[in-house]
């Protein structure tokens, strides 16, 4: 007889689950067994909810995880997914969110017990105020699937770790506790959970890719930098989807902006006149401080001189960075979801360059120059899908759309990532860069291939798991085959450090980026689903790209 959640996993998850006391496999850990469920459809092992901290309450609440100290006999169950951690957005719906939410999933193939094999470690994104491990487009079955199918097999986790005010809260309070930025300290304990517990399923702690997409891939990117540059053995590769070293957030942000944020809680929850304000908030009731925290304030990782500390354009520029392979990209129209709609002169696009300073505007001069290096003209500009280049934008979407995305993507991610890429190259290191540039189903083109589409193509969500509507519903061969490829290529570069491991014939190769053969400009590879993906010079909006990674130094940074 199925238990009810052997019928919820079979039904959500996709997979078919067998959980007797007779097959079910068990792990033993530093602290003791747990008991997981067989996927028979993928041969795979299912370990779902482990805690890889004690929960995040009480007085633990708003400070560093601690390590798990207890231990037990007997096996406890590793069926069931965690809630997520409590977060403010559409990611959350649908799924359970607590305080107690320090939990990761692992996904391991079956049938090769006594192996060491390479981790994926996931790091979901959300814009550090959203988003769960529990997410059901980030089921890793099918990557791993991919893996062995490719005789590179691979373990992959996901994590959990406190979000928005949760995670990322700040003031002179703070950081004299020394509790910043305790939402990417999750996930560096989650990290240190794996280098003493993963080999116990089957996987190297010396071969560990951490991956993630937006706030995820800018989660990797602080680990990289983590520290200034310290190699804390954590990790061995890593993948950025969509984000990178560069943190944005408001420009110019520093502990005084924290500190409104912080005073304007701390009163609303009754802690304003306490002489430990830090500590009172740890005894409001849930209920009283996750409604002053769900308001329009704005969290995410900061510069607070420990974990995170001064230029990350610096840190770059001169090599202080832990040096592991990297794959690196972001998608052709990301400035559809991240650049402004209704810009229809070149006074509002002048106005909106000058915003992006935060609470220090840019001043004229860089606002003309940036001006100058994004021209309202289409055959420069250009990022919109197969769009044609007269296209005539109506005043909603902006008649200077395509200028506006252009800065507004090249801003978000593609300059960044640019930056990122070539830095590797400058030390020697080997990165593999890509642009995606595909339209899932169901979206406009007008808005193009924009933030979060490769995901489902990475992880080969072919039945479109977790999404309102299936991307590939509907599409040609050839975004399965596209999905496949990147899926394989990915799950390569966990195994090998390299994803031309794929396996797939009618691909040229992936080349390593390399600034010095290409006299200055390296190589991405391009991936499209009506066209064969293949390799191209990275040097689109140049002009303008270089120009916004000289800033990051100066008007961005912190």
């Amino acid at each position: 007889m199925l238990s009810l959640f052997t019928i919820f996993a079979s039904t959500v998850l996709g997979l078919s689950v067998r959980q007797s006391s007779g097959s079910a496999p068990t792990v033993t850990l530093k602290n003791g067994t747990y008991t997981g469920l067989h996927s028979t459809t993928y041969n795979e092992d299912l370990f779902l909810g482990i805690p890889y901290a004690q929960p995040p309450v009480g007085n633990l609440r708003l400070a560093l995880p601690q390590p798990l100290s207890a231990t037990w006999q007997g096996s406890r169950p590793a069926t069931e997914y965690y809630p997520e951690c409590v977060g403010y957005g559409g990611d959350q719906i649908g799924y359970d969110v607590s305080e107690d939410c320090l939990a990761l999933n692992v996904v391991r193939p079956s049938g090769y017990e006594g192996q060491s094999l390479p981790v994926a470690v996931w790091i979901h994104g959300g814009g550090y105020v959203m988003g769960g491990a529990t997410d059901r487009r980030y089921n890793l079955s099918f990557i791993v699937q991919n893996s062995v199918a490719i005789g590179k097999p691979i373990v992959a986790v996901s994590v959990a770790y406190r979000l928005s005010g949760w995670g990322f809260l700040d003031s002179k309070e703070v950081r004299a506790a020394g509790v910043t930025n305790i939402g990417m300290q999750d996930q560096r304990q989650a990290l240190y959970w794996i280098q003493e517990n993963i080999a116990a399923f089957g996987g190297d702690p010396k071969k560990v890719t951490i991956w993630g997409e937006s706030a995820g891939a800018g989660s990797v990117g602080i680990h990289l930098i983590a520290y200034g540059g310290r190699n804390d053995g954590l990790f061995s590769g890593a993948i950025c989807e969509s984000g990178n070293s560069i943190l944005l957030g408001t420009p110019n942000y520093n502990v005084t902006d924290g500190q409104l944020i912080y005073n304007n809680i701390t009163a609303a929850v009754g802690c304003s006149g306490n002489p430990d304000t830090l500590a009172c908030l740890r005894t409001v009731s849930y209920d009283s401080l996750n409604t002053a925290l769900n308001r329009s304030f704005s969290f995410y990782p900061y510069n607070d001189g420990s974990l995170i500390q001064g230029s990350q354009y610096d840190q770059l520029t001169t090599g202080k960075f832990v040096k592991v392979p990297l794959l690196s990209g972001a998608n052709t129209d990301e400035g559809s979801a991240f650049g402004p709609r209704g810009i229809n002169n070149d006074t509002a696009f002048a106005a909106y360059l000058a915003s992006t300073g935060g609470k220090t505007p840019l001043n004229a001069s860089t606002v003309s120059t940036l001006q100058a290096v994004y021209p309202n003209l289409p055959a420069v500009s250009d990022v919109l899908y197969n769009v044609p280049l007269n296209y005539q934008f109506n005043t909603t979407y902006g008649t200077q759309y395509r200028r506006a995305v252009a800065f507004g993507g090249d801003f978000a991610f593609h300059a960044a990532r640019r930056l990122q890429c070539q830095s590797w190259s400058a030390q020697n290191v080997s990165a593999f860069c890509y642009r995606f540039n595909v339209v899932p189903y169901p979206l406009d083109k007008l808005i193009g291939a924009t933030h979060f589409q490769e995901v489902a193509f990475v992880f080969n969500n072919l039945n479109g798991l977790g999404y309102a509507v299936n991307p590939f519903l509907g599409q040609p061969q050839t975004y399965v085959d596209l999905s496949a490829l990147m899926s394989r290529m990915w799950a390569s570069f966990v195994h090998d450090g390299n994803p031309n491991g794929h396996g797939l014939k009618g691909y040229q190769e992936w080349p390593a980026y390399d600034i010095v053969s290409g006299g200055g400009v390296g190589q991405d590879y391009f991936f499209d689903a009506n066209t064969t993906s293949h390799p191209e010079a990275d040097s689109w909006r140049g002009e303008g790209i270089k120009y916004l990674n000289t800033l990051w130094q100066t008007n961005y940074g912190r």
